[in-house]
């Protein structure tokens, strides 16, 4: 198909659009795009495949499907980061989304976001609200002390400290066992 695409078939065009543009549409739409913009990410998408395909070391490592999806995935966060809106997966998302031929990798960073948003999640009040007032806000320890109720900064650290613990402790055993499942899936 993509050897049928250099040569500029149009029926191998016609068969890419026919199977990759109504999953990168329905993408865009779900966060927070249009049809147009839509339209121009997959135009945006098939320029980036047409002229990696052209590089003699270019060498496609999943499904032609998987590969669109993931260079269109990835420019749209990048629009999205330029216009300041964020999908709602979880913040910095589009940091660990590179378009690399390596797309195992990934989806191994996603799955691993995903998990970390469920932990979170799972953590409960207060860890999660002062977890996200000091990495999301940029709150200080002082600050947040005094939104807390803590009666110093170095008790809101000790707080912050335990908190991540049980944070760290929650994700270890989401991805072990999110990771266990996808296993046993596969066997």
């Amino acid at each position: 198909m993509l050897d049928r695409l250099l040569c500029h078939d149009r029926k191998a065009l016609q068969q890419i659009y026919d199977s990759c543009f109504p999953m990168i549409r329905a993408m865009v739409k779900k966060n927070n795009g249009l049809e147009e913009d839509a339209e121009d990410i997959f135009q945006e998408t098939l320029i980036i495949l047409l002229e990696r395909a052209q590089s003699p070391d270019f060498t496609l490592t999943c499904s032609l499907k998987t590969y669109v999806y993931a260079v269109s995935r990835h420019l749209w966060l990048k629009r999205l980061e330029a216009v300041q809106r964020q999908l709602p997966l979880a913040d910095g998302l589009a940091e660990w989304l590179p378009v690399t031929d390596d797309i195992t990798r990934y989806q191994e960073h996603d799955q691993a976001f995903r998990d970390m948003e469920a932990a979170l999640n799972q953590l409960g009040e207060p860890c999660k609200s002062l977890l996200e007032h000091y990495y999301i806000f940029n709150k200080s320890m002082a600050e947040i002390a005094e939104i807390f109720g803590y009666t110093s900064s170095d008790n809101a650290k000790n707080q912050k400290y335990k908190c991540l613990m049980r944070l760290k402790k929650i994700f270890f055993a989401y991805h072990a066992h999110r990771k266990g499942d996808n296993f046993s899936k596969r066997k």
